[in-house]
C-alpha cells in the first residue's frame, strides 16, 4: 500500500492473534491500573485500558509504519456470545423484580435518544452542515452504537448524507473511547459526593432459579451456541419485515426464550446463574479489547472540527441524562451504578456499560438489580424505541 508515495507495510491479523492480543490486552490494562491510581478512582476497567493503547498503537502505526487490518470474525461471534449469556439471563422472573426502574430507565434512555438528535440537528444547523449529520452524530451513533450506524449508514446515504456510515462509525468510535473514560467517573462520584453504599439485602435480593452444578459448562457453553444459531435465523427474519436493528438482537430473544421457556415448563435445561456469570466475566474483557482493536482512530482526525464540538457537547449532555437518570431511579446506591451503565450505553455500547459497572462494584459493593436493568434496556430495549425514534426523526427532517 502506498502512502503519499511511501510504501507502508499492511499486517493482517487473523481470529488467532486477535485472540492472543486480547487476553494480553487485559492483563497489560490490569498491570497498569495497579500501577495508576488516578485509573483505579475513576473505576477504568482493564480491558478499556489495555483496548485503548492497542488502538493508540494501532493509529500510530497507520500511514507511517504499517497499516494493521484486523478480523472481526471472532470479536463478532463474542460480542453474540456476550450478549446470548444477557438474554439468558433475561428471566421474567427476574426482571419483574426491577420492572419499574427498567421502565424508568428506558423513559429516561428514549428521552435522551431525542435530546440527542435534537442537540446535533441544531448545532449541525449553527455550523451550515445538513442537519442530518447532527443525527449521525447523535442518537444513530451514540445511542445506538456502531450496529445501528452501519444499519442506518445507508438510509442515510440514500437520503444525501455522503459517508454517513463512515462519519456515524467515526462518530461511535468517539462514543466508545470516551463512554470507557468517563462512563464509571459518574457513578464513582455520585457514590463518593453522597456517601453511597449498598443496602444490608442488595448482596442478593433477587431470587434466581438456579438448578445445574456451576461446573456444568458443557451444557451452558451448547445453551449458548444453539441461541446464537436460532437469533441469527430470528434477526434474518426481523430484517425481512423491514425493521433495522443490531444482528445480536436476535441473539438475545432467542436466549430469553429458551430460559423463559425453561423456567416455565421446568423441563428444559437448568442453568446455573453463577456459571452464566463466570463466562460473562471471562468473554466481556476479552470482547472488549477485540471490539477497541478495530477501532478506526484515524477516521477521528477526518472529522471536521463541527463535529468534534458537536460530539464533544453530546458527552456533556449524557453526563447530565445521565445525572437525570439517578434522581429517576431513587438517588440510592443501585442508581448510581445504573446511572454509570446510562451513560455507558448512551455514549458507547452496553459492553462498556457492564464493565464500568462491573469495575464500580469490584470497589464500592454489589448491586445486583443494576445489573438486570442496564442490559434490559441499554442492550435490548433501547434498540427498538431508538430506531423508531431515528426513523420517524429522519422521515420528518427530510
Amino acid at each position: 500500500m502506498e502512502t503519499g508515495g511511501t510504501q507502508v507495510a499492511l499486517a493482517k491479523l487473523g481470529p488467532v492473534h486477535v485472540l492472543a492480543l486480547a487476553a494480553a490486552g487485559v492483563a497489560i490494562g490490569e498491570w497498569i491500573r495497579k500501577r495508576v491510581p488516578a485509573l483505579e478512582r475513576l473505576s477504568i476497567p482493564a480491558s478499556i485500558i489495555g483496548g485503548l493503547l492497542f488502538a493508540v498503537v494501532i493509529l500510530g502505526l497507520h500511514g507511517r509504519v504499517v497499516d494493521v487490518q484486523v478480523d472481526a470474525t471472532l470479536r463478532d461471534v463474542f460480542l453474540l456470545g456476550v450478549f446470548t449469556i444477557i438474554g439468558l439471563n433475561a428471566s421474567l422472573r427476574v426482571i419483574r423484580v426491577g420492572g419499574l426502574q427498567v421502565a424508568l430507565l428506558l423513559l429516561v434512555a428514549s428521552i435522551g435518544a431525542v435530546v440527542q438528535n435534537a442537540v446535533g440537528m441544531s448545532l449541525a444547523k449553527l455550523f451550515g452542515l445538513n442537519p442530518l449529520i447532527g443525527m449521525l452524530a447523535g442518537a444513530v451513533s451514540l445511542a445506538g452504537g456502531p450496529a445501528t450506524s452501519i444499519a442506518f449508514g445507508a438510509t442515510f446515504e440514500q437520503a444525501g448524507v455522503r459517508n454517513a456510515a463512515t462519519i456515524a462509525l467515526a462518530s461511535a468510535t468517539f462514543g466508545i473511547t470516551v463512554s470507557g473514560l468517563l462512563a464509571g467517573t459518574v457513578g464513582a462520584w455520585l457514590i463518593r459526593r453522597r456517601g453511597l453504599r449498598p443496602t444490608a439485602n442488595e448482596t442478593n435480593p433477587i431470587p434466581v432459579p438456579s438448578a445445574a452444578p456451576a461446573g456444568d459448562l458443557a451444557l451452558h457453553i451448547a445453551v449458548i451456541a444453539l441461541a446464537m444459531g436460532l437469533g441469527n435465523l430470528i434477526s434474518q427474519g426481523i430484517e425481512r419485515l423491514g425493521f433495522v436493528l443490531p444482528g445480536y438482537i436476535g441473539a438475545m430473544i432467542a436466549a430469553a426464550l429458551i430460559r423463559n421457556l425453561s423456567d416455565w415448563t421446568r423441563s428444559g435445561p437448568q442453568l446455573s446463574q453463577s456459571t452464566l456469570s463466570a463466562l460473562f466475566d471471562a468473554g466481556l474483557p476479552l470482547f472488549i479489547v477485540m471490539a477497541m482493536l478495530t477501532l478506526r482512530l484515524w477516521e477521528l482526525a477526518a472529522l471536521a472540527a463541527p463535529m468534534l464540538v458537536i460530539l464533544a457537547v453530546q458527552v456533556a449532555v449524557a453526563w447530565l441524562l445521565s445525572i437525570a437518570a439517578f434522581a429517576a431511579l431513587g438517588r440510592d446506591f443501585d442508581a448510581a451504578v445504573t446511572a454509570t451503565g446510562h451513560c455507558g450505553f448512551m455514549l458507547g455500547i452496553t459492553a462498556n456499560a457492564l464493565a464500568t459497572m462491573g469495575e464500580l462494584t469490584r470497589r464500592y459493593g454489589p448491586s445486583p438489580r443494576a445489573f438486570i436493568v442496564v442490559p434490559v434496556v441499554g442492550a435490548f430495549l433501547i434498540d427498538f424505541t431508538n430506531s423508531l425514534i431515528i426513523t420517524a426523526t429522519l422521515n420528518i427532517v427530510r
